[in-house]
């Protein structure tokens, strides 16, 4: 019973995989609003009713690809920052920044589905939430650690209440850190995936040949703002 319920569980696997591969490829012709179980099915040979044995709607398996896509984006942060000598901050933080711009360009649909315009009708669960601060958990971790090493000068910004108010929400993402320091890393967050949208969305076309060289004395410039120094 055991050797055939793996057996089971192992093919599952495997059609699971062959779905979710083939609706990442539907999102490079039809976008993630036009994904459907029937199309995904039909190309597997499925009729369209055994497809809802592994994905119940479209908006799971949406899901599904959101976290996929959330997982892979922060395993290649990890791994960049891993890479890195721990106490050399600005490396790191250039090394991640570099990492997010290159897996988004590598998988720009992916990259849509995760931070392009929301899939009408679809609100992501709360399964969502671990894959999607991964990649933002290492830039956290980056400035924490670097603040207490005494990487950072504390910036001389003068915070209303209603910053420090809305600083509570992020604390966990850079813990340690005072609140001017925090909105210094949001606003470098921001910056590396406002550039990031920009390139993947095409709104450079026309305008930036050389975008890699660009991208990182931009990023040099968030990351001088937070406080490391380049």
């Amino acid at each position: 019973m055991t050797a055939s319920r793996t057996a089971r569980e192992r093919v599952r696997a495997e059609l699971t995989r062959e779905i979710t591969d083939i609706a990442r490829r539907q999102l490079a012709t039809e976008g993630a609003g036009g994904l459907s179980l029937r199309a995904v099915a039909r190309e597997m040979g499925m009729v369209s009713s055994a497809i809802y044995r592994y994905f119940p709607s479209r908006d799971d398996l949406l899901t599904a690809l959101i976290i996929d896509g959330y997982n892979a984006l922060g395993e290649a942060v990890e791994r960049a920052d891993a890479e890195c000598p721990q106490d050399d901050f600005p490396r790191r933080w250039m090394t991640v920044c570099h990492a997010v711009r290159d897996w988004a360009v590598a998988h720009p649909h992916e990259y849509a589905l995760l931070y392009g315009s929301p899939v009408p009708g679809y609100q992501a669960p709360q399964d969502t939430i671990a894959a999607r601060v991964r990649d933002v958990a290492v830039l956290g971790r980056i400035v924490s650690e670097a603040w207490g090493a005494g990487a950072i000068r504390p910036p001389a910004d003068s915070l209303s209440e209603e910053l420090t108010s809305e600083a509570a929400a992020l604390r966990d993402l850079m813990p340690g850190v005072p609140d001017s320091v925090l909105w210094r890393g949001v606003s470098a967050w921001t910056t590396l995936y406002g550039w990031v949208n920009f390139e993947v969305f095409g709104q450079f076309n026309n305008t930036i040949e050389d975008r890699r060289t660009v991208f990182e004395h931009s990023m040099r410039l968030a990351g001088s703002a937070i406080g490391l120094a380049q």
